[in-house]
């Protein structure tokens, strides 16, 4: 299992549909990919899950997956979350 914090960054200003994006990012995977905070724990593949979450611009949450390309499921998780290039 591999595992990073992040703070989430300005997806609405990047992202035309943040949420359908972030899902059809994490479907890209086959490891089974998870977003976490204080409060939630959602499957990053599940739009209905997503949008439950709810990841606006400063929260900070744990990224998590665990498969085979787990590691690569992490950094461009955390990547796609912190809106870098």
């Amino acid at each position: 299992m591999s595992r990073q914090k992040v703070v989430i960054g300005d997806l609405a200003g990047k992202y035309e549909n943040p949420i359908a994006e972030l899902v059809r990012a994490a479907c890209q995977f086959t490891s089974t990919i998870i977003l976490e905070d204080e409060t939630h724990r959602v499957n990053a593949k599940s739009i209905m899950g997503i949008m439950a979450f709810s990841p606006v611009q400063g929260k900070s949450i744990c990224v998590e997956a665990s498969g085979s390309d787990e590691e690569e499921a992490v950094q461009s998780m955390a990547k796609f979350l912190l809106c870098a290039e």
